[in-house]
């Protein structure tokens, strides 16, 4: 579903205003500093009920505000039997509303599908030089773009891992090792077990689905082949049983600590190149590159599994491509709904318009012809 428009009120910077967006491509240009990405972040965070940044909410306000909100109309350009949604959140004393069609909802994912985007944004690079933490973060976000399933057990994974990092650290603290204690964790070692075994299959799968996907498009956009993408699970197991025999094992190691050392919160994913660790070796301008088409890998795979498209949002990534490399690129963009640039003045985005491109400039948060 494409964002037909897009309304804001104390966002960040941007100036109130109700802006159409009704048009398959749409171009933001202006200098840094001028509310270009914050429009992207709004238009995010119509999406997923938060910002791209990782900034907290209250962070999204306009100084000296105490409120904000951000409303998007979406549609279908191709089917018009599909009805217009309107999505509305809202932040007001440290506080979020998040309507769809006029009526509160509880659960975010529920936003998934209504208006699915990607994001390309600066931020993405940590997604290659940064933490196993942030690696796991997207190819999460990857798979519960397209199955709900997994976002649950993830979810419910993460609260039972909660509790029994709670139950440990206490344990640790005052020396505990009384029978209560074990019997609490007896009875969240096999929950947290199945759960977790549930996300290291379908993260196995997809991993090998996505490496597919991604080594051709990264050889295609820059000449270098044999990358693929591998997953290493924490526990070597082969059901939830073993993975509950194996926490057993290592309770006494989890009560010195005072929290949970393995399990799908530790599982590793590398970048490989004919059997060796690449993104380490690789120069800035390849991890780059890695990091661009790791999202354009994630739009294509959520198009594959849902047979929908996304809204793609580019936050000024064209800039940092030579000028063959951005042809590749945008040569092999996926198929999107709807697709949101943002440029500076002095870039060459007038060459990449076509007849269905709506051109905006952005000054000191105006959105303007």
């Amino acid at each position: 579903m494409a964002v037909l428009s897009l309304r804001t009120a104390a966002f960040r910077n941007l100036a109130d205003a109700d802006t159409e967006t009704g048009a398959k491509n749409v171009f933001l240009v202006g200098e840094n500093g001028q509310g270009k990405t914050n429009f992207l972040e709004a238009v995010y965070f119509c999406s997923y009920g938060s910002s791209f940044r990782g900034v907290k909410d209250s962070e999204l306000v306009r100084l000296e505000e105490r409120a904000f909100s951000a409303a998007a109309r979406t549609g279908s350009f191709e089917d018009s039997s599909f009805l217009n949604r309107q999505i509305s959140v809202k932040y007001e004393d440290s506080k979020k509303t998040i309507s769809l069609d006029g009526k509160k909802i509880e659960d975010r994912r529920d936003l998934l599908e209504a208006s699915p985007c990607v994001v390309f944004c600066h931020e993405d690079m940590e997604f290659v030089s940064g933490t196993q933490e942030r690696r796991r973060w997207f190819f999460d976000q990857t798979q519960s773009l397209y199955d709900l399933v997994y976002l649950d057990d993830l979810r419910r994974y993460r609260r039972i891992l909660r509790t029994r990092n709670a139950v440990l650290k206490e344990a640790k603290l005052n020396f505990d090792r009384s029978p209560r204690t074990m019997e609490v964790l007896d009875a969240l070692d096999p929950q947290l077990a199945q759960y977790g075994f549930n996300l290291m299959e379908k993260r196995e799968a997809a991993a090998r689905r996505f490496s597919v996907l991604f080594g051709p498009l990264y050889e295609e956009v820059s000449g270098l082949g044999d990358i693929g993408v591998v997953y290493g699970p924490s526990w070597k197991c082969g059901g939830p049983d073993e993975a509950a025999e194996l926490l057993f094992k290592r309770r006494e190691a989890d009560m010195a600590g005072g929290l949970t050392l393995s399990g799908p919160h530790r599982d590793r994913y590398g970048f490989v190149r004919r059997g060796g660790e690449f993104a380490a070796r690789a120069s800035t301008g390849q991890r780059r590159l890695l990091a661009l088409l790791l999202r354009a890998a994630q739009a294509r795979c959520f198009s594959d599994m849902t047979g929908k498209t996304p809204v793609l949002l580019l936050d000024d990534v064209l800039l940092e491509l030579d000028g063959e490399k951005r042809r590749r690129f945008l040569k092999t963009m996926p198929v999107y709904e709807q697709a949101f640039f943002t440029f500076l003045p002095e870039e060459p985005y007038q060459g990449y318009r076509d007849a269905d491109t709506l051109t905006y400039t952005v000054k000191e948060g105006v959105i303007g012809p």
